[in-house]
């Protein structure tokens, strides 16, 4: 699949925002969406949140682990949003985190990742960016 054009990738942001209404997030009341694009159309996530902080999921990992349990192993593209996030936060507090970092190397080191930001265009990395000397088995 060729890279996905500025309108797709817009399109992509917005799939994010609205997965966002989707999430479970009672304790930290910042609610992240995921819209992941593979060659074969676009899978979503939600952060779920639990009482027992360390068994909460990011949104980003439940896009990639719906693609890969629909048998996804290509990804073109991906976004990630938090609709709570306020006008003046910075972009490390929008970033994903280094679990969901790993994951992205695992996957599609050269992933496109777009970062939504309030009253901003989105950030824009690769994986690999994210992530440099990310840990990698040979």
């Amino acid at each position: 699949m060729t890279a996905p054009d500025e309108i797709a990738l817009t399109a992509l942001v917005e799939q994010a925002r609205e997965a966002a209404l989707g999430a479970y997030a009672p304790y930290s009341n910042f609610r992240v969406g995921a819209a992941l694009l593979t060659p074969e159309g676009t899978l979503t996530g939600a952060n779920v949140e639990n009482a027992s902080y360390g068994l909460g999921i990011c949104a980003e990992r439940v896009a990639i682990a719906h693609a890969v349990a629909g048998g996804h192993r290509e990804f073109v593209a991906l976004a990630v949003a938090c609709i709570d996030a306020q006008p003046g936060t910075g972009l490390a507090g929008l970033t994903p985190c280094g679990a969901c970092r790993q994951w992205f190397l695992e996957f599609a080191p050269d992933l496109p990742v777009l970062i939504a930001r309030p009253a901003a265009e989105p950030a824009r990395f690769t994986a690999a960016e994210l992530l440099p000397n990310g840990f990698r088995l040979d």
